[in-house]
């Protein structure tokens, strides 16, 4: 049965993320994204605290927090910049095809190393041609007696510039098979050092907003890996693929909950002291019925959030549950976030206040780990299936 009772652990993992959140991320994260900077030292004290890499299994150094307390700390940190909530996502994400895949060699270097050191790690999925379609990748490798040999280009790989391992999916079919099914039985997945010969970081994005996580290209020029650097079996790495973003688009609803959350507190804020008729703009019912909107939306995203992510840790992944969240979030956050730059008229169009870092911020979350009409496709199939 469905139920949400939360620990004091968790109210206070909770207090701990809303308290770095909002006194150190916040007062500097319209400073991270004018400049468009990776703020390194700031990561590092989060890490420190303990908010990173959290669902790491306590036999691997890590804190084994459940899905659910991962997402409460990611709604806090985006609350204050979603940028800085990606980067430490995109560490989480990195090590979850190891925690499903890897073998207890891996997890003890590659998921140790995390809770180790304050290093970042990056997952390589996309790539210049393939996206959504994890199927259309074309980085691809061959076996070479013990070694394999990975050669191809990923793009958007969020800490890319900064990491020091790769999680890499690769296809051994360099011919695009026209049979779906055929190319994914195709796939496989890698554990890549950044250090490896070969391994090259290319270009960083200009990005609309986000700018204060770091998104390159990552080149693998006929990288040779040792057979350990392949994570399960040749053939599952689509599986692994699709496990993963089960797992991780939680966290993604959690971050939409954050800007929402933090479009409906500046909102608020700036319909009560802004005046125009002689009143304050919040007694004025069209202004009501944005910030209306708003509560409703964060209390909605919320739910979808935390059921997703208690199923996750129930043993029960639902991948619909999961689209849904990530969808219905992701489309509030960008509603939201619009509305408030609304609110604030004139004022919200310019850099004076944050609600426009706010929507160009939440347009990321349309787009990465599967679009929105990626997650429509999922879930309208299941709904036709009569599942």
């Amino acid at each position: 049965m469905y139920d949400l009772n939360f620990t004091e652990e968790q109210l206070q993992l909770r207090k701990t993320a809303r308290d770095f959140a909002r006194s150190k991320i916040a007062p500097v994260a319209g400073q991270l994204d004018e400049e468009g900077h990776f703020p390194v030292e700031l990561l590092t004290e989060g890490w420190n605290l303990g908010l990173m890499n959290c669902e790491i299994p306590e036999e691997f150094g890590g804190l084994g927090l459940s899905c659910l307390s991962h997402c409460m700390i990611l709604e806090e940190i985006a609350w204050a910049c979603a940028g800085v909530n990606t980067s430490m996502a995109a560490n989480a994400l990195a090590s979850l095809p190891i925690i499903i895949a890897g073998n207890r060699e891996q997890k003890e270097k590659y998921l140790g190393w995390l809770t180790r050191e304050p290093i970042f790690a990056a997952y390589c999925c996309s790539e210049p041609d393939a996206g959504s379609d994890v199927a259309g990748l074309r980085t691809h490798f061959v076996k070479d007696g013990d070694s394999y040999v990975l050669t191809g280009q990923k793009r958007w790989i969020t800490n890319g510039g900064h990491a020091s391992f790769y999680t890499v999916l690769a296809t051994s079919d360099t011919k695009q098979e026209k049979d779906l099914k055929a190319r994914n039985r195709k796939i496989a997945a890698f554990v890549v050092d950044r250090d490896t010969p070969g391994v090259k970081v290319g270009k960083k994005e200009n990005k609309m907003g986000q700018r204060a996580s770091n998104t390159t290209d990552v080149i693998f020029d006929e990288v040779r890996l040792p057979k350990e650097a392949l994570l399960g079996q040749e053939g599952e790495g689509f599986k692994i693929a699709m496990k993963t973003f089960d797992r991780s688009r939680p966290w993604i609803a959690a971050g939409a909950a954050g800007l929402i959350g933090r479009a409906l507190h500046e909102s608020r804020g700036y319909a009560l002291e802004r005046k125009t008729f002689g009143v304050p703009i919040a007694a004025h019912q069209a202004i009501q019925f944005i910030l209306a909107d708003m509560a409703v939306a964060l209390e909605a995203t919320r739910s979808l959030c935390h059921r997703a992510a208690w199923m996750v840790d129930q043993g029960k992944i639902d991948s619909i549950v999961s689209s849904m969240a990530k969808l219905y979030g992701a489309d509030m956050a960008m509603k939201a976030t619009t509305d408030a730059v609304q609110v604030f008229g004139g004022y919200g169009y310019t850099k004076e206040y944050p609600v426009e870092k706010l929507m160009r911020d939440a347009k990321l979350l349309q787009i990465y780990e599967g679009t929105s009409q990626i997650q429509r496709m999922v879930i309208a199939k299941n709904v036709l299936s009569g599942e």
